[in-house]
C-alpha cells in the first residue's frame, strides 16, 4: 500500500539528477567539496601530505577524529603516538589517512541533520551501522592483499548505499512519506516500487550518480555495475555488505547468516570455523573504532559477537547441496535408461530435476511451459527450496528486451544469466530472478520448443559456475531426447 505525495512535493522532486545536486549543493556540501579535494590530492603525490594537514587542520573537530582513530589499536601498530594529520599521513600513509576523514566526515555530515523524525533517523542509523559494519568486514576478507588495496575497498564498502543514507537524512518531506509507506509493507518488491515511486529513481541510481558526481573511486562504480563480478574485491564488498545485513537479522533469520558465512568462508578458502572465529573479532572491533570516530551512537545497532556466535552456534536450519558427481552419473544413467520406455513426462523431468538438485548442487528448479499464444512462460513444475513460492511467482512474459530468453525459445540456445545481465532488463525481470544468477536451458520434444528448464541457488547465494552450467545443458539435453523417444513411441 502506498501513500500518495502532495502535488507540490512531487512536481519537480523526481529523478536521479535532482536528488544528486539537492544532496551535494544543498544537503552536503562540505562533504561532497573535501571528497574530491581529497580525490585530485590522491593524483599529487609531491604536495598531496602537506596539502591534506592544510585542508583539513581548519575543521578542529575533523583533525581530533582524524588523530583518534589514527592512534587507535586498528591503525597505530606499536608506534609513537602522531599528533598533527600532516604527520599521521606520513606514518600510516596518505590513502589510510584520506579514507580516515572521507569516513569522519560522512558520519557527521548524515547525523547532524536535526530536524530529521524519529522513525527517518532510527531508519538512518540503522542503515549506517550496517553500512559501517560492511566496511569493516570488506576489510577483513581483504586481508591478504596491500593497505592501500584495503583501504578503497572499506570505503567502497562504506559508501555502497551512499544514496539511501544522504536521501534519510536529506530527503525533508519526501522522505517522511516515503518512511510512512514502507512501513506499511514487508515486500520487498513493493518497497522498491514505493522508493521509485516517491524519488523517480532507485537508491542503487542514486548512489551511482553521486559516485560520479563526487569522483568516487573505480572500485566503487564497480562494485555497484557489476556485483556478481569475481574480482577479490567486488566479492568482498558485496558479501561484506549482504553479511552485515544478515548479522542484523541473525535471531529472526538465522539460515541467512549460516548461508553467508558459509559463502565467505568458500570464497576465502577457509574453513567455516576459522572464518567465523575473525568475524567475531571483527564484529568486537567495529564497535571499538566507531567510538574512535566519535559516534557512539551508533554502537547500540552495530552486531553483537555474542549473538552471532549464539547464532552460528547453533543446530544449522539450512545446509546446502553439495555437488555429487556420483548422483549425477546415476541420474544420467536412469535417463539414459528412460530413452529405452514410453516414458511418461512427468517421470523424465523429475528424474532430470533431482539430478541438478542433488547431483550439480542446485538449490531450485523448474520446468515452465509455454502458453498457447506462445507469449508467456508458466511453472508446470517445480523442485527444490521454497518450490510452492517458486510455481506461484515465476510467471515470464516473453519480451524482446530479454533477447536470451527470446533466443533460447525461437534459436533453441541455453543461456547462463548473471547480475550484470539483470541491470539490463525491464524491472519486472529483474524483481524476479535472483541476485546471485540463474540458468535457462530449451525444453524440447523432436525439434520444436515447448518451453524451458529453470535452475538456481537462490536460497543458498552460492554463486553457479561453468561447470555448473555445462552439467545443467547435459541434463536437459538427455531429457530433451528422452521426450522425443517417447513422442516417437
Amino acid at each position: 500500500m502506498s501513500i500518495a505525495l502532495k502535488p507540490d512535493l512531487t512536481k519537480n522532486n523526481k529523478g536521479v539528477e535532482f536528488w544528486t545536486n539537492k544532496i551535494s549543493e544543498q544537503e552536503m556540501p562540505a562533504l561532497c567539496s573535501m571528497i574530491r579535494t581529497l580525490e585530485q590530492l590522491a593524483k599529487d603525490d609531491v604536495s598531496s601530505m602537506a596539502v591534506l594537514g592544510r585542508s583539513v587542520m581548519y575543521d578542529n573537530a575533523l583533525t581530533s577524529k582524524v588523530l583518534r582513530v589514527a592512534n587507535s589499536a586498528i591503525y597505530n601498530k606499536g608506534i609513537s603516538q602522531v599528533t598533527t594529520v600532516s604527520r599521521a599521513a606520513v606514518v600510516l600513509g596518505f590513502d589510510v589517512i584520506r579514507n580516515v576523514c572521507i569516513t569522519a566526515k560522512l558520519l557527521t555530515s548524515l547525523l547532524e541533520n536535526k530536524n530529521l523524525s524519529e522513525s527517518v533517523f532510527q531508519r538512518l542509523i540503522r542503515l549506517m551501522a550496517r553500512a559501517f559494519q560492511a566496511a569493516m568486514l570488506t576489510k577483513m576478507m581483504l586481508a591478504d592483499h596491500g593497505e592501500e588495496f584495503q583501504e578503497e575497498a572499506f570505503i567502497a564498502a562504506l559508501l555502497y548505499h551512499l544514496g539511501e543514507s544522504a536521501f534519510w537524512s536529506a530527503g525533508g518531506e519526501v522522505a517522511q512519506q516515503l518512511d510512512q509507506a514502507l512501513q506499511q509493507t514487508d515486500d520487498n518488491v513493493v518497497k522498491l516500487s514505493l522508493v521509485r515511486e516517491h524519488l523517480g529513481t532507485s537508491f542503487n541510481q542514486l548512489t551511482l550518480n553521486i559516485a560520479r558526481s563526487w569522483g568516487l573511486g573505480e572500485m566503487l562504480l564497480k562494485s555497484l555495475n557489476s556485483p556478481n563480478e569475481r574480482t577479490p574485491e567486488v566479492r568482498s564488498i558485496y558479501l561484506g555488505n549482504k553479511l552485515a545485513e544478515a548479522l542484523v537479522l541473525a535471531s529472526s533469520d538465522p539460515e541467512q547468516l549460516q548461508k553467508r558465512v558459509q559463502q565467505a568462508a568458500e570464497m576465502l578458502q577457509q574453513p567455516v570455523e576459522v572464518f567465523q572465529q575473525r568475524l567475531f573479532e571483527t564484529i568486537e572491533a567495529t564497535a571499538k573504532l566507531a567510538e574512535d570516530y566519535g559516534s557512539k551512537e551508533l554502537v547500540p545497532y552495530l552486531p553483537n559477537a555474542a549473538d552471532a556466535t549464539t547464532t552460528l552456534q547453533a543446530p544449522p536450519t539450512w545446509i546446502a547441496r553439495p555437488t555429487n558427481l556420483n548422483i549425477q552419473l546415476d541420474k544420467l544413467r536412469e535417463l539414459t535408461n528412460l530413452t529405452m520406455i514410453k516414458a511418461d513426462f512427468n517421470q523424465v523431468v523429475s528424474v532430470a530435476m533431482s539430478g541438478m538438485l542433488d547431483g550439480i548442487g542446485l538449490d531450485r528448479t523448474a520446468v515452465l511451459l509455454l502458453s498457447p499464444n506462445r507469449k508467456m512462460l508458466q511453472p508446470r513444475v517445480a523442485m527444490g527450496d521454497g518450490e510452492e513460492t517458486l510455481k506461484q511467482q515465476l510467471i515470464l512474459e516473453l519480451d524482446q528486451r530479454f533477447s536470451e530468453l527470446n533466443a533460447c525459445i525461437e534459436r533453441g540456445q541455453g543461456f547462463w544469466f548473471n547480475q550484470q545481465h539483470k541491470l539490463r532488463l525491464p524491472e519486472r525481470f529483474q524483481r524476479l530472478l535472483p541476485e546471485n544468477g540463474c540458468m535457462f536451458a530449451p525444453l524440447k520434444v523432436e525439434s520444436k520448443v515447448i518451453g524451458v528448464f529453470y535452475a538456481d541457488r537462490a536460497s543458498s547465494g552460492r554463486d553457479i559456475e561453468q561447470q555448473d552450467f555445462d552439467s545443467f545443458a547435459h541434463f536437459v539435453q538427455l531429457t530433451n531426447l528422452c521426450l522425443s523417444m517417447a513422442y516417437r513411441h
